[in-house]
């Protein structure tokens, strides 16, 4: 996938390269961070604030829940694939307190994870159209399960 073709699936909720993150909004006022990104004013109920900075999330988190999705979603969902093929999705617990979903990395499933394996965020082609690859992120175990307990 080459980086001038390529174009998020969702404009403005992540960065690309070599170490991909996740974009949130950190209020000026009192340093709120929310997900994802948000502007207009802050989420706080105790503040006041209207500006708010672009904020990097941390890569990695740890699986707090996970499931496949073995029936395709209704529209607008974008098939990657027909017929469809099923996929597995992560709830990811970040160290900034946030727990954000996403689809698996290609070639991992529900028996590659865990509540509490460790995983990282990669970006993806999630489908090509006429103007070439959109792109996703995606979460891929850090370590392969039988590795953890040799650790």
């Amino acid at each position: 996938m080459s980086e001038a073709a390529a174009r998020p699936a969702i404009e403005g909720w992540f960065t690309t390269g070599p170490e991909p993150a996740l974009l949130a909004s950190r209020c000026t006022t009192c340093g709120s961070v929310f997900f994802p990104r948000y502007e207009g004013f802050c989420r706080n109920p105790g503040c006041d604030g209207e500006e708010f900075d672009v904020t990097e999330l941390s890569r990695r988190g740890t699986v707090w829940s996970y499931t496949d999705a073995q029936y395709q979603p209704p529209p607008p969902y974008v098939p990657a694939s027909d017929p469809y093929v099923p996929f597995a999705l992560a709830a990811v617990e970040l160290p900034e307190g946030f727990v954000v979903l996403g689809q698996l990395a290609s070639g991992y499933g529900v028996a590659d994870v865990r509540v509490g394996t460790e995983v990282e965020l990669v970006v993806e082609t999630l489908h090509t159209d006429e103007t070439g690859d959109r792109t996703i992120w995606r979460w891929k175990p850090v370590t392969e399960l039988g590795e953890e307990a040799d650790q």
